[in-house]
C-alpha cells in the first residue's frame, strides 16, 4: 500500500517563530528541574511501593556472580539474552518490580498504549516468533511480551524481583562490584550492566501544599485500580460521583484523561503546555502481511523508521511505517520530488531550512485539526501546541480532543503561572479559584534529564579509588563508546549516553547489548579480572563526540520547556545524551570494526 504525503496549509514562518518564542518565554521557570520533587521520604511510595505484586519475605542473598544486570525492562532483557548467546550464563537480573517489564510493568494506567509502530518498537520479535496484534499495541501486550522474552530465554530463574539497589561500590580486594539492596543482599558481581533504560523513576511537581491534600492521590506510574476500578481498557466505576483532577497533559495524561472523563462526575485537566495530538489510526495486524514477512524484516523496518525520524527519505524510498512520526520526511520527499530539489540534501543548511518549513506546516495542520474537533473556541485555542515538532514528545489519540466537548470536563490553563498555583486539603487553587476534588492524578512523567543521582537513586555509586560516578559525569558524559568509563572497571551503561540514537529505542539497547556481551565474554575468555577504558581512549572518544556533534542547542533553547530540553535550563541536557551524530548505523559499523579487530583496543585488561 502506498503511503501518501499529507495536505498541509501555507504558513507565515516568521510570525509563527515569534509566537513559538513568546509561548516558550511564558513557561520558562528559573528553577528548571528543581521544580520537581524527588520521590523519596514522604513521597517514596510513588517510587518504591509496588501496587501490583506483594513483596514476599525472603532471606538476604549473598553470592558471587559473573554479571549483575540492574533493571528488568527491555534493556535488561536484551542484555541478558545477548550475554547468554555469548556463553555468559552466570548472571542475575535485579529488578525493583515484581516481574519483568520495566516501564511496561509500572505503567498500567487506563489507556496505556505505545506511541510508535509496534513492529519496530517491541524487541526480539523474530527470535520469539511473535507478531503484535495491532500497529500500536496496548500496554498489557507490551508487558506480556516482556514476560515472553523472560520465558523464551530462561531468564526467570536468574531474576531477583521486588529488590531495589541501594549502593554499588567497586571492591579492589575482590575485583568485584559489591551491590547492596533494600533486602540486605550482598551480591558480588564481576561485571555490572546498568540497564534501567531512560525512564525509571516517577517525578512529582513541587506544587506548594502538595502534602496537605487529604483526598486520594495517584501517579500514573503506580495506578491504583483498587480505588478507580476497571483496568487498562477503562471501566473506572470507582470514580462514579467523584471529582477528579489530572495534573499533566503529556503522554500519560493524554491517554488516561478520556477514560477518567467517561467515569468521573467532573474532571478538571490542569495544563501548562499543550501536547501535539494527531489521530492515531490504529489497525489490527493484517495476517496476510504477517505471513509474508521474510527473515530480517524487523531490522529493515527499524532502519526505515530511523531514516524518517532522524535523517530523510531518499528518492523513491518507501515509508514502511507511514504515521505521524514519518510525516515530515514523507512530505519533504514529495516536495523534493515535485521541485526536482534533491540537490538540497548536499547542503546541510538548505536541507535544514526546507525541513523546518515542512515542520511548521505539519504543526499548523495539527492546530487546524483542533479547531475542527473541539467545539469551544477558547478551549480549542488553549489546546494548540506552539512549538516545533519534537520539542515535546508527539502524541496520537482519537479520543483526547473530543473529550473536551464533554460537559463534565474543564480545561484549566496554568501557563500564565508557569504551573499549578497551589494545593489545599480539599482541592487545587488556580488564579484565586479553588477547585474541590476527591482525587488528584499526577500525570507528571519520569525523571528523564534530571541530575544522574536523582534518576539512578543509587547512593553511593563509587568506582576505583572511591570515584563517584555522579562527580565523574557532573560536567558531561566521559566514556568510551558511551558504554564504559575510566575509573569504573567492569561497569557498562545502556541508554542515551554517548552512542548512536535511533527512533526505535530497543534497537539502541540491542546495539549496546551485543557490544557489551562481546566485551564481557572476551574478558572472561582471557581470564581478566577487570577491563576499563584507558584515560587516553576515553579522552579520544569524548573528542570524537564533540568534533562530530551537530549543535542542537539553539533548537532546544527555542523549544517550550519540557524534559526534552531539561526544562529550558541554561545548561541544556538533551534527552538524547551526547549522541554520535554521524548516525546510529555508522556507529554500529564502528563498533563492529572494533570487535572484528579482536584486540579490545582502548581497554586496559588486567589479569
Amino acid at each position: 500500500m502506498t503511503c501518501e504525503p499529507t495536505s498541509t496549509p501555507e504558513i507565515d514562518r516568521d510570525a509563527l517563530r515569534n509566537k513559538y518564542l513568546a509561548e516558550r518565554d511564558k513557561r520558562l521557570r528559573p528553577d528548571g528541574n528543581s521544580q520537581y520533587l524527588v520521590t523519596e521520604g514522604e513521597f517514596e511510595e510513588f517510587y518504591e511501593a509496588d501496587p501490583y505484586t506483594p513483596v514476599v519475605p525472603r532471606l538476604p542473598i549473598s553470592e558471587d556472580i559473573d554479571v549483575a544486570i540492574l533493571g528488568g525492562g527491555f534493556a535488561g532483557l536484551i542484555a541478558a539474552t545477548r550475554l547468554k548467546e555469548a556463553g555468559v550464563t552466570n548472571l542475575r537480573i535485579i529488578e525493583l518490580g515484581g516481574d519483568f517489564g520495566g516501564v511496561w510493568y509500572w505503567n498500567r494506567y487506563p489507556g496505556i498504549q505505545v506511541d510508535t509502530d509496534s513492529y519496530c518498537y517491541l524487541p526480539l520479535l523474530e527470535e520469539t516468533g511473535y507478531i503484535p496484534t495491532q500497529k500500536y499495541t496496548l500496554g498489557d501486550e507490551c508487558f506480556e511480551h516482556c514476560q515472553r522474552i523472560g520465558k523464551h530465554f530462561g531468564l526467570y530463574d536468574q531474576a531477583i524481583f521486588s529488590t531495589l539497589v541501594r549502593s554499588q561500590e567497586w571492591d579492589p580486594a575482590l575485583n568485584r562490584w559489591r551491590i547492596r539492596t533494600n533486602r540486605d543482599d550482598d551480591i558480588r558481581a564481576r561485571f555490572v550492566i546498568m540497564a534501567q533504560g531512560p525512564f525509571n523513576r516517577p517525578k512529582l511537581p513541587g506544587i506548594p501544599g502538595i502534602s496537605e491534600f487529604e483526598g486520594h492521590t495517584i501517579h500514573t506510574a503506580r495506578w491504583d485500580y483498587a480505588y478507580t476500578g476497571g483496568d487498562i481498557h477503562g471501566g473506572l466505576e470507582g470514580l462514579r460521583g467523584k471529582r477528579v483532577a489530572v495534573i499533566g497533559t503529556g503522554a500519560s495524561g493524554v491517554q488516561v484523561i478520556p477514560h477518567i472523563a467517561k467515569a468521573a462526575e467532573h474532571l478538571y485537566v490542569f495544563q501548562r503546555t499543550a501536547s501535539s495530538i494527531d489521530e492515531r489510526g490504529n489497525v489490527p495486524t493484517d495476517p496476510e502481511w504477517a505471513a509474508s514477512l521474510e527473515p530480517g524484516w524487523q531490522k529493515e523496518r527499524q532502519r526505515n523508521f530511523h531514516a524518517a525520524a532522524y535523517e530523510a527519505f531518499g528518492p523513491g524510498q518507501p515509508d514502511l511505517v507511514c504515521d505521524g512520526w514519518t510525516e515530515i520526511s514523507r512530505n519533504l520527499q514529495a516536495h523534493l520530488d515535485a521541485t526536482n530539489g534533491w540537490a538540497a540534501l548536499a547542503d546541510p543548511a538548505k536541507f535544514l531550512e526546507l525541513r523546518e518549513i515542512v515542520d511548521y506546516q505539519v504543526m499548523q495542520r495539527l492546530r487546524d485539526r483542533i479547531d475542527a474537533v473541539v467545539e469551544d473556541p477558547a478551549t480549542a485555542e488553549a489546546l494548540k501546541p506552539y512549538y516545533r515538532f519534537l520539542c515535546k514528545r508527539p502524541l496520537f489519540s482519537d479520543q483526547y480532543l473530543p473529550t473536551f466537548n464533554r460537559p463534565n470536563v474543564t480545561l484549566i490553563d496554568v501557563s500564565d503561572t508557569k504551573g499549578v498555583e497551589r494545593i489545599t486539603a480539599s482541592g487545587i487553587v488556580q488564579n484565586g479559584v479553588e477547585y474541590a476534588v476527591d482525587c488528584i492524578v499526577y500525570a507528571s512523567g519520569f525523571e528523564i534529564t534530571t541530575d544522574l543521582d536523582r534518576r539512578l537513586a543509587i547512593a553511593p555509586f563509587t568506582g576505583r579509588d572511591g570515584l563517584s560516578l555522579y562527580d565523574h559525569w557532573a560536567e558531561g558524559y566521559r566514556t568510551l563508546h558511551g558504554m564504559m568509563s575510566h575509573g569504573f572497571p567492569n561497569q557498562f551503561f545502556t541508554g542515551y549516553v554517548q552512542g548512536g540514537i535511533t527512533a526505535a529505542v530497543p534497537a539502541m539497547f540491542e546495539q549496546q547489548a551485543v557490544h557489551i556481551a562481546y566485551v564481557i565474554a572476551s574478558a572472561i575468555e582471557r581470564g581478566a579480572t577487570s577491563v576499563e577504558p584507558t584515560q587516553e581512549a576515553q579522552d579520544a572518544w569524548v573528542a570524537t563526540i564533540r568534533e562530530t556533534a551537530i549543535d542542537q542547542t539553539n533548537f532546544q533553547r527555542e523549544c517550550t520547556p519540557g524534559y526534552y530540553n531539561n526544562e529550558g535550563e541554561q545548561r541544556i541536557r538533551s534527552v538524547l545524551g551526547d549522541p554520535y551524530w554521524p548516525g546510529f548505523y555508522a556507529f554500529g559499523d564502528l563498533l563492529q570494526e572494533w570487535r572484528d579487530a579482536g584486540t579490545l583496543h582502548g581497554l586496559e585488561v588486567r589479569s
